[in-house]
């Protein structure tokens, strides 16, 4: 086990220690609850906190609330709902480079998904691979923007926007039997007609009792074309810690 995550770590920050000095870094911190209804139905809460700007500002905060379904032993079906409000910064460039108008404000998102994963286990790894469409919507807003050229502030209205999303994560993990510690790495795609952004993940989640678990992640994420979210590429260090009852 430990030459595997010391291979996956190794592999992992080759990929983008060049880009350490330009990209930012942030935390991400999650709490999860999850009861389980019957061998084959379960439902989950979940709350999270991100920041972003080495850290100095609170990113966005969300809640949740999702279901599970067992199919097959090896497919699994669920769908979500996630109520996110975000710290937004919204900045315009003139041809030379300098800032023209600025605007930074709070703002809410509404969010669903259906998911399907399907898994396979291979002696002691465990391969997995995840569909999720995702529907992202963000209500109209009104709010102060500040003219450089002018010097004054102005009423700057964003639109209503839906946005849809394919996200495509494959997942492997090591899950020995009597193990408490399952470390994983995975990769994942956001999809909308055109590659957003990727995600690269390398983490472990040590299981406490049969009802507690905590987790420790490390992500760096790739942006390409994601005016939606309005994300940079970042670094980001996650805990987490999950109750089932």
């Amino acid at each position: 086990m430990k030459r595997l995550l010391f291979i996956l770590l190794t592999f992992h920050l080759s990929l983008f220690t060049a880009k350490a000095q330009s990209d930012d870094f942030g935390l991400d911190f999650s709490l999860e609850a999850e009861k389980k209804l019957s061998k084959k139905w379960s439902l989950g809460l979940e709350a999270e906190l991100r920041t972003r700007d080495n850290t100095k500002t609170v990113d966005r905060w969300s809640g949740g609330l999702s279901a599970d379904f067992k199919i097959t032993k090896w497919l699994k079906a669920s769908a979500g709902y996630i109520f996110l409000y975000d710290n937004n910064e919204r900045i315009t460039y003139k041809t030379n480079g300098a800032i023209n108008k600025e605007a930074h404000y709070w703002g809410v998102r509404h969010r669903f998904n259906v998911s399907l994963t399907a898994s396979q286990k291979i002696s002691n790894l465990k391969f997995s691979l995840r569909e999720r469409w995702q529907y992202t919507y963000r209500p109209e807003k009104t709010v102060d923007r500040w003219d450089y050229d002018d010097e004054e502030w102005e009423k700057k209205t964003y639109n209503g926007k839906g946005t849809n999303v394919l996200r495509s994560r494959l997942q492997i993990e090591y899950d020995k039997k009597g193990l408490a510690i399952t470390p994983y790495a995975n990769v994942e795609f956001f999809n909308a007609w055109s590659l957003q952004k990727t995600r690269f993940h390398v983490g472990a989640d040590w299981k406490l009792s049969k009802q507690h678990t905590v987790g420790a992640f490390y992500r760096y994420q790739t942006v390409r074309d994601d005016d939606d979210d309005n994300e940079p590429n970042i670094h980001m260090i996650g805990l987490s810690y999950k109750f089932k009852f």
